[in-house]
């Protein structure tokens, strides 16, 4: 009796853990990464299957937009204004992720701060449109600046105008196999395209179990993960395996507001560089971890950087 009442009580701890896993979906590059095809047909094709698998899984995703995107000969292009309505009208939240995606690291503050302002012009209007909140800002590259005092003046910045920063946990490189997929997808190869898939579906696997283990060597538990993806071909046709496997591993999906409660995601930023990196290597940098805490990190495939090129 008592064997069983201790086999049963490791049972419910394996399930309150399991339960415990949670993860924010956050799109970023909307409304799509298209690669040169900029057929309506095509873009509307790709947000309305990222779209599906969100509300077949519950997923309370965010994305994040590149407003330039939206243009065509400097006026805005009514067809991909319409995905960005397509998020707000299921209820989807969106977030500013500068007008033409520069790097803060490569361009002046002033001009950064210009380009922050413009990604704003159409999408925080709709945002209110549909009676949801535009307040989250992604930076590109994940480039936050290379001080103290770099990062500090885009922060205020973006305090001022009622931003709250967006960190990325699970940091990766799907948009390397997303344009390796897009190659085969424009040469009509779907047997490349399901190796690429099947690899990025393993790759991505491999990158939750990393970034767990780092949470736990940091924090000493999991906390709630940030991914980032990108709204690519590849998410739309490989997403529904992402949630299953995520779902396999006992995570729940919860909002951006949601996992910013944790208090993981104030810890301070002391340390900085030129990279651009997860919020947990950040945070590990910041701390003074050894270099045992990185090793392991999974690389993408040589054959995937490989097919990106062709």
């Amino acid at each position: 009796m008592k064997l069983f009442i201790t086999f049963l009580f490791f049972l419910l701890s394996v399930e309150t853990y399991a339960q415990q896993r949670k993860m924010v979906v956050t799109v970023d590059d909307l409304p799509v990464v298209h690669y040169g095809i900029e057929d309506p047909e095509y873009l509307e094709k790709i947000t309305l299957k990222l779209l599906n698998t969100f509300e077949k899984y519950n997923i309370p995703a965010i994305g994040y937009v590149n407003e330039t995107k939206l243009y065509e000969d400097e006026e805005p292009d009514s067809s991909k204004v319409e995905l960005l309505e397509l998020w707000l009208s299921r209820g989807f939240e969106l977030g500013n992720h500068t007008f033409s995606h520069p790097n803060y690291h490569q361009v002046a503050f002033e001009d950064f701060t210009t380009d922050v302002l413009k990604g704003e012009e159409i999408t925080k209007p709709l945002a209110k449109k549909y009676n949801l909140p535009y307040r989250y800002f992604r930076h590109p590259y994940l480039r936050i600046g290379r001080s103290q005092e770099h990062a500090d003046s885009l922060t205020h910045f973006l305090n001022a105008n009622n931003y709250t920063v967006a960190p990325v946990t699970i940091d990766n490189e799907d948009y390397i196999f997303a344009r390796a997929y897009h190659n085969a997808y424009t040469k009509n190869n779907t047997q490349l395209m399901e190796k690429i898939g099947n690899t990025y579906v393993d790759y991505m696997e491999k990158k939750l179990q990393f970034y767990e283990q780092s949470s736990q060597t940091l924090f000493e538990r999991n906390i709630p993960q940030t991914l980032l993806i990108h709204a690519s071909l590849l998410n739309a046709d490989y997403l529904d395996e992402l949630a299953e496997l995520y779902i396999e591993y006992g995570y729940t999906f919860i909002s951006q507001e949601d996992v910013l409660e944790d208090d993981a995601y104030q810890t301070p930023v002391t340390r900085y560089g030129e990279w651009g990196i997860s919020w947990i290597d950040r945070w590990a940098i910041s701390i003074g971890v050894g270099r045992d805490f990185f090793r392991g990190d999974p690389a993408t495939p040589d054959f995937i950087h490989e097919l990106s090129k062709q």
